[in-house]
């Protein structure tokens, strides 16, 4: 009975060695459970968990059609096809959010309106008392230069030319200046500039310009102009501004006639006075008046319509102005906004004489948004052109101001239609001799974009403008017209004679109490992304913010595993180099299951004794004469 317990006690070799391997399993399971961070042993084993685990749909077929393989690769390639649909429709949003759209609103508002300022010129320069003696002179050469070349003759003798040769020296500086850039005719290329049908002429196959040269006459080219008429105007205003440039007080062309050309002035039924206008010289349009330009008490209107707005009566004649400089008669008028100067030649129209124009108003605001949505600007301060105006900034004022800057560094002096710079003079050619040379190619580059203004202006962000809408009808009618101008002749000491010819009438007014707001919005903004980022993804994956942080963690989990797998590998390298001694000492299990090399298989030999004898060997019986002994017993 003793015998039978004994055998009962003994255990074959193979269950001990596998009880031994369970236990260390088990302890190994304790070891895991009780770390902080857990890290996968191997990719498949991280990626299972992930499949298995995450709230992505689809993710879970991965795993469990694992035994068919081609359930498995049908799965796979839809989802990752899901995935690289998705973050398409990502790189849309993208794009589209980057691009910064706006969304237009147009609001419609009713309050008083602040009437803009009205700027009225007389349409014609006036010969000044300052510069009349020069200007005779200028006019006595182009009339004899209108005799050369198309045997006109305005009124003017060979007497009167003669006259010129007993002027004094002042006089040959002029003419020395004028012949140094003349007036010239030159054959016309007939196969560039008129049409194949068109017969051959003779004064009429002419283009009529004057020569302008560098300072050395180097090198010359000829302003050429298809018109006569343009030539003219365009040769004599080149002498009359270089007149206008040598005054060294501009206050001298400050003749104000404001009795003598606005007869009549009412504002909402009220008598214009002094203080409602200001008066400024324009080389070309002469005198000119803006009304409503005080920012300390500016006009309103509670109401529209012709009763409630501004009304003039302009006097339109041309007695002592400058026939050869200006070719139109009337008046000139411009709306603008206040603190913006009055740019004649882009905004303003012509009055006709003996008509009554009536001019109604749309106020229109717009109001864009700065920074990444577009390229405007607030005051100017951000853009690389200093602004000569006294005004606030707007793109015209900037466009003026960077034409002027290079005419300075150009050509050394000033354009004289512009603000003058400081430390710049204006150009003369008494002065600067070849200035209209350097203009004429300058404005020529201006035009082409070469100087790049108009890259360099960009649009503010607020404008304020006025769509105008003109009427036009006879005044004063032929019942009523002798009364009103024996009136106007009893008053304002208006010459009757001439009749309808030398007076206008102006009516400016707002047609509707409401203005119109034209604003910008983001049309994309982050809230709409990440909306737009939550329906992309809710349609391909049925999923949520959690799933996003589950893929996050996915990819740090691989990221982890990458960098212990690589400084596993490193660590093995270094001690399987040869400058290491052999790990023949090592008692890591790990380094049991590596086969090993070729050239060293001793290493294996040794490393088998020294760690499976402490293991096992030491478990094992002492010899078959023993259990022999206790069995006989």
């Amino acid at each position: 009975m003793g015998g039978g317990s004994v055998k009962t006690g003994k255990m074959p070799e193979g269950e001990k060695t596998r009880q031994c391997k369970q236990e260390e399993e088990q302890q190994q399971k304790e070891e895991k459970q009780e770390g902080l961070i857990e890290f996968y042993s191997s990719y498949q084993e991280l990626f299972q968990f992930f499949c298995s685990n995450t709230t992505i749909h689809g993710a879970i077929r991965l795993v469990c059609s694992k035994k068919n393989k081609m359930k498995t690769a049908f799965w796979s390639v839809l989802f990752f096809l899901t995935f690289g649909l998705m973050y398409w429709q990502f790189g849309i949003l993208y794009r589209e959010y980057f691009s910064y759209p706006v969304n237009l609103n147009l609001n419609l508002n009713s309050d008083r309106l602040t009437f803009p300022a009205v700027t009225l010129c007389t349409l014609n320069p006036y010969r000044y008392s300052a510069i009349r003696k020069k200007l005779d002179e200028l006019d006595q050469i182009t009339h004899q230069t209108l005799l050369d070349l198309y045997d006109y003759n305005m009124s003017l003798t060979r007497s009167d030319w003669s006259t010129l040769s007993t002027r004094k020296r002042s006089s040959r500086s002029l003419l020395h200046h004028v012949q140094r850039h003349p007036l010239r005719r030159q054959k016309r290329d007939n196969a560039v500039n008129m049409p194949e049908n068109s017969p051959s002429v003779d004064k009429n196959d002419w283009k009529i310009g004057f020569v302008l040269c560098s300072e050395n006459n180097k090198d010359c080219f000829h302003q050429a102009y298809s018109s006569g008429v343009d030539a003219v105007r365009e040769w004599y205003s080149f002498h009359y501004i270089n007149i206008l440039a040598q005054m060294p007080d501009a206050k001298a062309l400050d003749e104000s006639d404001f009795e003598n050309f606005i007869y009549s002035c009412r504002f909402n039924d009220a008598t214009c006075d002094k203080a409602n206008y200001t008066h400024f010289h324009h080389p070309f349009y002469g005198n000119c008046y803006t009304f409503n330009d005080n920012s300390s008490s500016l006009w309103t209107s509670s109401m529209p319509g012709i009763s409630n707005g501004l009304s003039l009566v302009v006097r339109t004649e041309q007695n002592d102005f400058i026939p050869l400089l200006s070719t139109v008669t009337g008046a000139r008028v411009m709306v603008h906004d206040q603190n913006e100067p009055a740019f004649m030649d882009d905004g303003g129209f012509n009055v006709r004489p003996g008509i009554e124009t009536s001019i109604s108003m749309k106020k229109e605001m717009t109001v864009r948004l700065g920074g990444s949505y577009s390229d405007c600007t607030e005051d100017g301060s951000d853009v690389p052109v200093q602004n000569l105006y006294s005004s606030r900034y707007t793109e015209q004022v900037c466009i003026r101001s960077c034409f002027q800057l290079n005419m300075v560094e150009r050509c050394g002096c000033a354009y004289y239609f512009y603000p003058l710079p400081i430390g710049a003079e204006y150009c003369d050619y008494t002065k600067h001799v070849a200035w209209g040379y350097c203009y004429y190619k300058l404005l020529a580059e201006f035009k082409a974009n070469v100087l790049g203004c108009f890259h360099k202006c960009r649009k503010p962000c607020k404008m304020t403008q006025y769509q105008l809408s003109a009427g036009y009808s006879r005044w004063p009618s032929a019942v009523s017209e002798d009364w009103v101008f024996y009136v106007l002749s009893q008053q304002n000491k208006y010459n009757i004679t001439s009749k309808r010819n030398g007076v206008a009438k102006v009516n400016i007014f707002f047609e509707e109490w409401n203005y119109k707001t034209n604003g910008e919005s983001p049309a994309f903004t982050v809230v709409t992304l990440l909306s737009q980022f939550g329906n992309q993804w809710s349609l391909w994956f049925g999923s949520s913010v959690l799933s996003v942080m589950e893929l996050a963690e996915l990819l740090l989990d691989f990221i982890a595993i990458t960098l212990i797998l690589a400084v596993r590998w490193f660590r093995s390298r270094q001690q399987l180099s040869p400058s290491e001694p052999p790990p023949n000492s090592h008692d890591n299990a790990a380094f049991q299951d590596e086969a090993p090399a070729p050239s060293a298989p001793h290493r294996f030999t040794v490393e088998a004794v020294v760690t499976m004898l402490p293991s096992y060997n030491s478990l094992e019986p002492r010899g078959p004469s023993r259990d022999g002994e206790v069995g006989h017993e």
